[in-house]
């Protein structure tokens, strides 16, 4: 089955910065992938590159089997998108604006359109000019749910909402998937987007380092946690795949996949170690993998981590 959003050896630079390096993924139909990474990752990048706004150096980008360079207009047409910064025409009411919009799409555009107003609690007879930043976001995703895409492509969507209204919208994207619509998002509301996000990708300085099924990482990962015992100058070996390591004196805490907790218990016992496994959130497993790429930044010889050994195709 052709995957909805394909992502082949993207590269992009901007003159001597590195926006994406390399990048491959896929995300299926009915999926909700969230696009997660620190500020400058080069995740807006990668959306502005799905929809055409911006040429990769190299690789290729497809939605929906349409590619980027070639299809542009096309894909713009038939995805729904809705960026960090929505450009509005300021003098319109929310009403014209919609009643604008609706000759781009099909006939029942605009009565699609209202029952996203009515959802959000929004009047049509409000200048753009006199909303607030909430409600402005709310009439560009309205805008962009209204011609009910195929494929949705977020960045930072739910920038101003209540959290009411956040949440009521993110859950709406597991009824998008639900009904064989494509979700990627990119938020920095990642405790939220981890509720509805069934696959995750992230980005750390223009590299992909994990990509792969939601459930599947929190399985496999654990965040382990050491305080050294009298005497010892260094924690035991870790057995299992050591994604990230971060000392702090005599405490020490990994992210660690493929944790073997009956041996590191026999070894911990064995240097008097106290220690303590849990299973990470999003949040911690990427605040972890962040800490430790800019542990690493000072050090180009060291790759950054990446969590290869459970990348879903």
């Amino acid at each position: 089955m052709t995957p909805a959003i394909s992502l082949h050896g993207v590269s992009k630079r901007y003159g001597s910065i590195v926006a994406l390096d390399n990048v491959s993924f896929d995300v299926p139909a009915g999926s909700v992938c969230a696009l997660l990474g620190a500020n400058g990752a080069g995740k807006s990048t990668t959306l502005k590159i799905l929809l055409g706004l911006v040429s990769p150096d190299s690789g290729t980008a497809k939605v929906g089997g349409l590619d980027s360079r070639e299809d542009a207009l096309d894909i713009r047409r038939t995805v729904g998108y809705v960026p960090e910064r929505p450009a509005l025409y300021d003098w319109m009411t929310v009403e014209e604006i919609g009643w604008f919009a609706a000759g781009l799409y099909p006939a029942d555009y605009q009565m699609q359109y209202q029952k996203l107003l009515d959802r959000y609690a929004l009047s049509g007879k409000q200048k753009i000019k006199d909303l607030s930043k909430g409600n402005r976001s709310k009439v560009a995703l309205a805008l962009a749910l209204a011609h009910q895409p195929q494929v949705l492509i977020l960045d930072e969507p739910t920038s101003g909402l209540d959290p009411l209204v956040r949440r009521e919208f993110l859950e709406s994207m597991v009824d998008v998937a639900a009904e064989g619509r494509t979700v990627i998002i990119s938020s920095h509301q990642v405790q939220e987007v981890e509720r509805v996000a069934d696959r995750v990708a992230i980005l750390l300085h223009g590299q992909l380092v994990c990509h792969e099924r939601l459930d599947e990482l929190k399985q496999s990962c654990r965040e382990v946690s050491a305080l050294l015992g009298p005497g010892q100058t260094a924690p035991p070996d870790m057995p299992g795949e050591v994604l990230a390591h971060l000392p702090m004196g005599h405490e020490h805490v990994w992210l660690v996949r493929g944790l073997d907790e009956r041996e590191w218990h026999s070894r911990c016992q064995a240097g008097n170690t106290i220690t303590e496994i849990r299973h990470p959130d999003l949040e911690d497993l990427l605040l972890l993998l962040l800490r430790e790429y800019r542990k690493r930044e000072s050090k180009p010889e060291v790759r950054t981590p990446k969590l290869e050994a459970g990348t879903a195709k």
